[in-house]
């Protein structure tokens, strides 16, 4: 599933090819996403410009003329620019026909994803208004983590997973952070140190900005928007690693199962 720095990089890649440009076509040949395509998409985009991209968790934000579109990648989306002319492949469900000639094309195999209207201002919009900071924000950082954990007896990676206490921090990420930061998954939210909060926060921005960097991580389906797989997948650490050594001190990641989810961890380098 695309997760933050997947849904980052596809805003990076289509930024250029979309912003400003003028929309003078909508094509949609399958309606049936996990919110079916609003009726008045083509008739409410053509004839409009592209404003500048925005992000919000993982959904993108598309500005087009006085409204915006909100786009959500869900299981097996993505998002890449195409050129007039390139023959749509299964499941393209959805293009966006440039004046300059490129193609936004939405492709989708699970359709989990959707394209739908913002209601309002993204404070407004119901699907917002309980998401917590963004975790590359200075509104994100240790002693929030400690603050809301207080009393808490989940599992820190579910805790953190949670969108109500910072957005974006999906299983992958999830993983990765508690591992540099060397805290056991399966551990009581509530019974972790300030200290050690202040190290996760540190470790949530690490792991982020290097899979940005690195165009997120390509497990099966995703590729950024100009069509590349990403390649943080190569420096993975735990996910998808059960089994094999620890990069550290050579033991076995063990895996588990924490709130429905596969969790890889050391138990020697993670207390």
């Amino acid at each position: 599933m695309p997760e933050l720095p997947e849904v980052e990089t596809t805003r990076r890649g289509i930024a250029p090819h979309i912003e400003g440009r003028e929309i003078s076509e909508v094509i949609v040949r399958e309606r049936r996403l996990r919110t079916p395509v609003p009726d008045d998409l083509a008739d409410a985009l053509i004839g409009r410009r592209v404003g500048e991209l925005g992000r919000r968790a993982k959904y993108l934000v598309v500005p087009v003329g006085e409204r915006s579109l909100i786009w959500h990648l869900g299981m097996s989306g993505s998002l890449r620019i195409a050129r007039v002319g390139d023959l749509p492949k299964k499941h393209d469900h959805l293009d966006v026909v440039l004046d300059s000639g490129a193609i936004l094309r939405y492709h989708d195999p699970r359709r989990f994803g959707f394209v739908d209207w913002l209601q309002g201002s993204l404070h407004d919009d119901s699907r917002f208004k309980r998401l917590g900071p963004e975790p590359l924000s200075s509104d994100f950082h240790g002693e929030r983590l400690y603050t809301l954990s207080r009393g808490r007896r989940m599992a820190v990676k579910p805790f953190l997973m949670d969108n109500a206490v910072v957005v974006g921090v999906g299983n992958i990420y999830a993983s990765e952070a508690l591992y540099l930061a060397g805290i056991d998954p399966r551990r009581a939210a509530g019974r972790i140190s300030r200290e050690r909060y202040q190290r996760l926060a540190e470790a949530v921005r690490e792991v982020l900005a290097a899979a940005i960097t690195q165009g997120g991580t390509t497990l099966r389906d995703f590729v950024s928007g100009t069509g590349e797989p990403g390649y943080f997948a190569q420096r993975l650490n735990v996910y998808g690693r059960a089994g094999q050594a620890c990069r550290r001190c050579g033991d076995e990641l063990r895996l588990i199962t924490l709130g429905q989810r596969a969790s890889v961890y050391c138990a020697h380098c993670q207390t």
